[in-house]
């Protein structure tokens, strides 16, 4: 195509764009009326040739539609049908893009007997001995040793907990809650608050409160809830005292006077 020119767009004859019924009724001689649905438009295709679009309706093809081909012979008022085919729109559900089955997996997918290994170069763990990097003061270092007593292979990176963290602390079991903002405290004040040992310590804890809707579950230090151990009712809300009793000053001796 030479630099510069331009596509001729064909103009939209009049008569084929108000075919509209009798593109319609040449496509319901095809298929069934319940695949059929409301008119979607026109599109011109050349000098008074008209494509018409209807809504595909029959089960498994949503966004495809009918489309429907009409022309008109020189000065002929009257269309005749030249194809009818069914075609994908910009909608139409067509193969997603491949997804490794390892990104597929959601929380909660797993069954009793699936497996789902931890990969060698996965970066939330790391080799137990070279774990300790991430544990600059002596403290850490007897916590991560105390780990190593366990006999495990490998323990968390600093980016495994980064991401526990970050997860935990989005979620429902963090500060941003309507449930933790309406508690009359925060969990680390609570005598229910079970905190984590080592480094996730610091800002997370488990639940141990049996009426408590987070009971069993890692809670952030500022989470909270309204089964709080101090929590206190208010005065209104506090059940009516009893009236004064009262005193039966009769005895059997008086009654015998009756």
């Amino acid at each position: 195509m030479a630099k510069g020119k331009k596509i001729k767009v064909p103009k939209l004859d009049d008569r084929g764009a108000e075919a509209v019924e009798a593109a319609r009724e040449a496509l319901l001689a095809l298929v069934d009326a319940a695949q059929v649905g409301e008119h979607l438009g026109t599109q011109a295709e050349a000098t008074k040739v008209v494509t018409h679009f209807f809504a595909c309706t029959q089960a498994g093809y949503r966004g495809w539609r009918w489309s429907v081909t009409v022309a008109r012979a020189p000065k002929q008022k009257s269309v005749t049908v030249d194809e009818v085919v069914l075609l994908p729109g910009d909608e139409a559900i067509l193969a997603p893009e491949w997804v490794p089955y390892k990104e597929r997996i959601q929380p909660g997918d797993l069954s009793p007997g699936d497996l789902l290994p931890t990969e060698d170069d996965d970066p939330r763990v790391v080799p137990a001995l070279t774990g300790l990097e991430d544990y600059p003061d002596s403290r850490q270092l007897k916590e991560v040793s105390e780990e190593l007593g366990l006999g495990r292979p490998r323990v968390m990176s600093v980016e495994g907990r980064d991401l526990a963290s970050e997860r935990w602390y989005d979620g429902n079991h963090g500060p941003d809650t309507d449930l933790a903002k309406a508690a009359p405290g925060q969990c680390d004040e609570c005598a229910f608050f079970v905190r984590l040992s080592g480094p996730l310590g610091r800002l997370f804890g488990a639940c141990a409160n049996a009426y408590a809707n987070d009971d069993g579950r890692v809670v952030s230090v500022d989470h909270g809830c309204g089964a709080h151990s101090e929590a206190r009712l208010h005065k209104r809300n506090l059940p009516q005292p009893l009236p004064e009793p009262a005193l039966d000053t009769l005895r059997w001796e008086d009654l015998e006077t009756f």
